[in-house]
């Protein structure tokens, strides 16, 4: 059988310069992963474990409307919503499939979304696949969501993330609840990147600002941070009912097993006490935002910095450069980022030392 149609585009992806390779990890100092608090790379969840408890099933048998649905589960999903300060929660497989179920399913034919230009692929993806019309914004342009939620029909809905996954700053959010509330618009925000992270207990950036009532949903992730796997969306008791019927990607998957979701328990009793590591995490953040680089660097106060260095060949040279230093940063190639705008996506961790990161600014200084 010819392949031809394959291999036409892989060409095209290897004449860019972009084309995507899988890598095992090497011992260098990690800069790239998403482990901000360092839960994965110490084991915490795992040891964690009452070396007692009973055997946990892997497996989970169906789906959750099937043979998939256990007390742990609904259980967790009640003790997130609290954590959250939330009226209820359902959990999914992963971020992108609670991104995906959402924003397919609720926004129906005639109504609205307006998305954030930088939204993650998860979030594009579950608009794409909704019968509603939908329009980007530009990058937190608070004058241009208004704008065009003044063009906007049907149901609203505005999604954002609250700390952005490749530029690493943060959306503007009192101002967009103040400005949803004018035209009533629901707003959901996705808080992959803040859960853990940001906050005294890492509970999120709505949390922290006290806008958990002005919120239609909140997407928590569990696959950075909290490190373990799925996600839950947060919202109404309406709105868990009203996924649980219609959300594709929770009806017809199989469910997270029960060694996950005690997983995701045995995390969220982590990561809120650990102070001194998102303490650390801040320190990290002041000092590389404060020193010289050659490169131009954006502004952030989040664990994820951005060194932009235009062109794939030419940002692939300055990531090899650092691999051969011993540091595992990675490059982050057009067309996953608009061209021009390719660059080194550093990410900053509760274990990185002062010497790893000084070393590390000294070859972006060279």
């Amino acid at each position: 059988m010819k392949e031809d149609f394959l291999h036409k585009k892989l060409a095209e992806r290897s004449a860019q310069q972009s084309l995507r390779v899988l890598r095992l990890p090497d011992g260098k100092a990690d800069f790239c992963s998403n482990d901000y608090l360092g839960i994965i790379r110490h084991g915490l969840i795992e040891s964690s474990m009452p070396s007692s408890s009973a055997p946990l099933k892997h497996g989970s048998g169906g789906s959750r409307l099937l043979a998939g649905n256990f007390a742990l589960a609904e259980e967790t999903e009640q003790w997130l919503a609290a954590f959250h300060e939330a009226p209820s929660g359902l959990l999914f497989n992963s971020g992108y499939d609670a991104n995906l179920g959402l924003l397919s399913s609720v926004p129906q034919r005639g109504d609205t979304i307006l998305y954030d230009y930088l939204s993650h692929a998860s979030i594009r993806d579950g608009i794409r696949l909704s019968f509603a019309q939908s329009f980007s914004f530009r990058h937190n342009d608070l004058a241009d969501l208004q704008k065009k939620l003044a063009a906007a029909t049907g149901n609203i809905f505005v999604v954002t993330e609250s700390v952005f996954s490749m530029d690493g700053d943060e959306a503007p959010l009192k101002e967009m609840v103040a400005i949803c509330e004018e035209y009533h618009a629901h707003l959901v925000i996705d808080e992959a990147h803040a859960t853990g992270v940001i906050g005294e207990r890492g509970e999120g950036m709505v949390q922290l600002l006290g806008l958990e009532q002005q919120c239609f949903a909140r997407v928590h992730t569990f696959g950075k941070a909290v490190g373990c796997h799925g996600a839950i969306v947060l919202g109404s008791r309406e709105l868990r009912d009203y996924l649980v019927n219609f959300a594709r990607s929770f009806i017809y998957t199989t469910a997270l097993p029960e060694s996950n979701v005690l997983a995701i328990r045995n995390a969220y009793a982590l990561f809120p006490a650990m102070k001194q590591e998102r303490l650390h995490l801040q320190g990290l953040i002041g000092h590389f935002q404060a020193a010289a680089l050659r490169y131009r660097k954006l502004p952030s106060q989040t664990p994820i910095q951005v060194v932009i260095i235009p062109g794939n060949a030419e940002v692939k040279q300055a990531a090899a450069r650092l691999q051969a230093a011993g540091l595992d940063v990675r490059p982050i190639l057009y067309p996953t980022v608009p061209r021009g705008e390719e660059r080194l996506r550093i990410v900053l961790h509760a274990f990185n030392t002062i010497k790893e990161l000084e070393l590390l600014v000294r070859e972006l200084s060279a």
